[in-house]
């Protein structure tokens, strides 16, 4: 298992570091400013839809499905399970985008509700929402597909398949002369991506011998039935999740220009672990889980999950404390070029190390819910998600006062952490989970890594700037890379040698 979820998280690696040169480039063309605010918010609107009907609620839902179909189902039923929601997820798509491109101009002022004090950026949102709407309609097949792929234990192309929107972004923006603006330029990429992305996870269904097929769906089919009754509390769930990113944006919208960019680039960096070791994580193990339950090897199950989320913890863990020892520096050394102004930086290094706060939590997430969806059990972590939202949409109007943009991060990490301790602790009330000696002790190895990482970043961070020359640009890059190296060196041998001596192998239970 550890080595698929190295495949998934080196592909997302890739998709993560080719995400970050779009993010550079549009830093660098369109700062942090309105045209970036605009852009921001036309992206994020049909992502926040796929995450709530296509990767949250549709992979909780299908996955385990699809997946014990394909263990214990007669022959053939997987695939005629694929084809009738296949067929039914493009009806849909197809009739929401037909209502929400005449409509766009209320959907965008719902989101950011602030824009339109300003009349000229409220309609480039609009413009640019239009163009990347229909990225919905192919990324929630591209879902599909990727979990056809995921059930088989092909995951390699799901997981290379976002490559694709950065590489189209990165190349809209390179032809951005030939747009209104360098904002139109990236909203086209991204529409002109999930074609890409669609085409190829198609070809790899194709070649696995899985391609759905348009199939008359059927509500008197067992498996279908069962979907939806676990698809329904998996999309509350999920939305609860985007009912508070929904929140961010509404809430940027009233402060002052900046402030949605500011989000969306710390967001960016606090995504870049989450979605290389998380994702990669809860990805092959919600399957695993599926799969062995399914088979009646529970403590197999629970094996799995120990050592996700023991990997995940030990990989995460250093960009927690960079996070917040470092964020000026970071953002310094990442974005600050161009039309990205110190200012810009110092704003979105206090958001970065809000989101610090968060990371394990949110990390930690995606394994904990896999006891639960792993036994199609949808409910009850759409309770544990809409009591943590309540606390997290409550602490976002609390905080926004006193600390403007970034209380929105503060109030996610709360809520975070509410999700975690809500989801484990009834986990394991149920014995659905069954944390062990080995997850405890990588725990405390990873937490005296974190405590001598803490050391090289505060007590270096001088040292580096000493021994780097003032430079015309790029000190700050040399100063993150001297200390990331250093401190790569003491928290993985320091790690290495803790799990070594304590006689633990992340690949055991």
């Amino acid at each position: 298992m550890i080595r698929a979820i190295l495949s998934v998280g080196s592909w997302t690696l890739v998709s993560r570091v080719t995400g970050f040169a779009r993010d550079v480039a549009m830093a660098a063309v369109m700062g942090a400013g309105p045209l970036a605010d605009a852009f921001v918010v036309a992206f994020r609107l049909p992502n926040h839809f796929r995450a709530i009907f296509g990767e949250g609620a549709f992979n909780t839902a299908f996955v385990p499905a699809y997946a014990g179909l394909a263990e214990t189902g007669a022959e053939g039923a997987a695939q005629a399970f694929a084809d009738r929601i296949f067929t039914l997820m493009l009806g849909l798509q197809i009739v929401l985008l037909a209502l929400a491109l005449p409509l766009m101009p209320w959907v965008v002022g719902a989101l950011a509700p602030g824009f339109s004090a300003d009349p000229e950026r409220f309609a480039l949102a609009v413009a640019l929402t239009r163009i990347t709407f229909p990225y919905l309609l192919f990324m929630t097949l591209v879902t599909l597909l990727s979990g056809v792929l995921n059930a088989q234990r092909r995951f390699a192309v799901a997981a290379g398949a976002p490559v694709l929107l950065n590489l189209a972004v990165l190349a809209a923006l390179a032809l951005a002369f030939l747009f209104p603006d360098a904002a139109h330029a990236a909203a086209w990429g991204v529409s002109v991506s999930g074609v890409l992305q669609f085409g190829l996870l198609w070809w790899g269904c194709r070649r696995a011998g899985a391609a759905p097929r348009l199939a008359r769906p059927s509500l008197r089919d067992p498996a279908m039935a069962r979907f939806f009754a676990v698809l329904g509390p998996a999309v509350i769930g999920s939305a609860g999740f985007q009912i508070a990113a929904f929140a961010d944006t509404i809430i940027a919208s009233w402060l002052p220009a900046g402030a949605v960019s500011a989000l969306y680039y710390a967001d960016r960096l606090y995504q870049l672990p989450f979605g290389v070791i998380a994702i990669a994580a809860g990805t092959v193990l919600l399957p695993e889980m599926s799969r062995r339950i399914a088979a009646g090897d529970v403590a197999g199950a629970h094996a799995a999950q120990n050592r996700a989320a023991g990997f995940s913890l030990a990989l995460s863990a250093p960009f927690t404390v960079a996070f917040l020892t470092l964020p000026g520096l970071i953002m310094a050394a990442l974005f600050q070029r161009g039309a990205f102004s110190a200012e810009d930086a110092a704003r979105a290094a206090s958001v970065l190390a809000a989101y610090g706060l968060a990371l394990p939590a949110v990390v930690l997430v995606r394994s904990a819910v896999a006891s639960f969806y792993s036994r199609q059990d949808t409910t009850t972590p759409l309770w544990a998600s809409l009591t943590a939202i309540l606390v997290n949409v409550g602490l976002k109007l609390w905080l926004t006062g006193p600390y403007g943009v970034t209380g929105l991060a503060l109030a996610t990490a709360v809520g975070q952490w509410v999700n975690l301790v809500l989801l484990a602790g009834l986990a394991w009330r149920r014995g659905w989970a069954a944390p062990g000696r080995t997850l405890g002790l990588t725990g405390l190895g990873v937490a005296l890594g974190c405590a001598a990482l803490a050391g090289v970043a505060v007590y270096g961070l001088p040292l580096a700037e000493a021994l780097v020359p003032a430079l015309p640009r790029g000190r700050e890059v040399a100063v993150l890379a001297l200390l990331g190296l250093a401190g790569a060196a003491v928290y993985g041998g320091l790690v290495a040698g803790l799990l070594h001596l304590f006689g633990l192998r992340l690949r055991r239970a």
